[in-house]
Order: C-alpha cells, then sequence, then structure tokens
C-alpha cells in the first residue's frame, strides 16, 4: 500500500485528497506546511509528495528544493496559477510532475501511480535491465536496480526520478543522436503529458550534476537541429 504525504494548507484539499486515495487503496498522510512536511517524513516511510505550492512560511518551491537535496522520494506539484514558468521552474529544483488547481482527482490519480511505477523496482525500463544492473561512464556507476547514481569516489548524487529515467535512456543509447521526441518516448512513455520544454529542463540539470570537470567537453551534447547525443562510452555490469 503505497504511502503518499499530502501537503496542503487548504482543509477541503486535504480532505477530498485523504478520502479519494484511501479510497483507491493508498495510506495517507497530510502537512499544512514545510514544519510538518519533514516532521513526518522523520517519522514515517513516504512513498510520494503531493506538495502544495502556495503554504504558509516557505513556499512548495523551496520545500521541494529542500527535499531533492537529500531525498529520492517523488514529489507531484500543485498549483492555482497556470503559468508556463511555474512549471518550468518546478521541473527544473527536481518535481516529477506538475498540475494546476483546480484538478480532477482522478488524473492526480493517474499521475500518482505513473511516478510510482517509474520509481519501484516493477519499472518496465528497470525489468528490461536486471540482467545488466550497473552502467559505468566517464566515472560515473549508474546502478538501475537501486536506481542510484554515484561518482568514482562512491559519492551518491541526488537524482529525480525524471532525472533517472532520462539518464538511464542516455546511457542505454550512447553515442547515438536522439530527438526530444524520442526521449520523451523512451523516458515517460505515454502516461506523460508531452510537454517539449521539459527535456531541455532535465537535460540541463544533468548537465549540471554530471559536468564537474568544466575542462572536459559535456557529456550530453547538443545536436543542432537533431536532438542530443550522450558522448562517453558505457561499460555494462
Amino acid at each position: 500500500m503505497p504511502h503518499i504525504l499530502v501537503v496542503d494548507d487548504e482543509e477541503d484539499i486535504r480532505s477530498l485528497l485523504t478520502g479519494f486515495f484511501r479510497k483507491h487503496g493508498h495510506e495517507v498522510s497530510v502537512a499544512t506546511d514545510g514544519e510538518s512536511l519533514f516532521a513526518t517524513l522523520d517519522l514515517q516511510q513516504i512513498d510520494l509528495v503531493i506538495l502544495d505550492v502556495m503554504l504558509p512560511g516557505e513556499d512548495g518551491f523551496s520545500l521541494c528544493r529542500q527535499l531533492r537535496a537529500t531525498s529520492k522520494i517523488p514529489v507531484i506539484m500543485l498549483t492555482a496559477v497556470a503559468d508556463h514558468v511555474d512549471r518550468v521552474v518546478g521541473l527544473e529544483i527536481g518535481a516529477d510532475d506538475y498540475l494546476v488547481k483546480p484538478f480532477d482527482a482522478r488524473e492526480l490519480l493517474a499521475r500518482v501511480k505513473a511516478v510510482l511505477r517509474r520509481t519501484t523496482q516493477t519499472d518496465p525500463v528497470a525489468r528490461s535491465t536486471t540482467t545488466r544492473p550497473v552502467l559505468s561512464f566517464a566515472g560515473w556507476r549508474l546502478d538501475i536496480a537501486k536506481r542510484e547514481l554515484r561518482s568514482a569516489d562512491n559519492t551518491l548524487t541526488i537524482l529525480s526520478s525524471n532525472e533517472f529515467d532520462l539518464l538511464l535512456v542516455f546511457a542505454e543509447h550512447p553515442q547515438r543522436v536522439l530527438t526530444r521526441d524520442q526521449l520523451l518516448d523512451l523516458a515517460r512513455g505515454s502516461a506523460y503529458e508531452v510537454y517539449d520544454r521539459s527535456i531541455d529542463v532535465q537535460v540541463a540539470r544533468l548537465r549540471r550534476k554530471l559536468d564537474t570537470d568544466t575542462d572536459v567537453e559535456s557529456v550530453i551534447r547538443t545536436v543542432r537541429g537533431g536532438g542530443y547525443m550522450f558522448a562517453p562510452q558505457v561499460r555494462r555490469g
């Protein structure tokens, strides 16, 4: 039974989502601000956070940054502002998905299921690669079973589920030009809304984490008019 944490200062929203998700087989906890969010995470094992942007005290963007700095718990953000910039900001700071209020609870449920599918070991991509669970490239090790990225000195680099899936696609298709459409299809599948700009955002975030040596050309290269190419050699196993 997946355990969801709903973080929203509106009692009506918390009550609605609590009843709805419990009806569909999820365990639900609630929080109203950043303090209660982190207090809950300290006490309970949470599988996914639904995080409102507009909260008293620290806003959802700030809280998402803090979560992503120390945790791989997937985050779906809610906002009352239907703004392209807000969505890009949410993705840039590590949110796994983004939904605008007012929303259909069934759509949110579908997005929660899709994110949870991609962050568990029953994920189709993970199942297809169980015979080669570790990919090594440019001093990095990508552990597919654990969904972890570690540097040459074994330091863990925190990736959101979107970042992990996109990096896995690149590592599975090295030295090959992939268009944005191909990356969307391979990394997200039909369960996700097609949003071309999100690929550019995710690539930029991966580059910041992978390109630790500024004197070396980027691991992910932009191909003008084509898309992106993962440059290094990849060793399996």
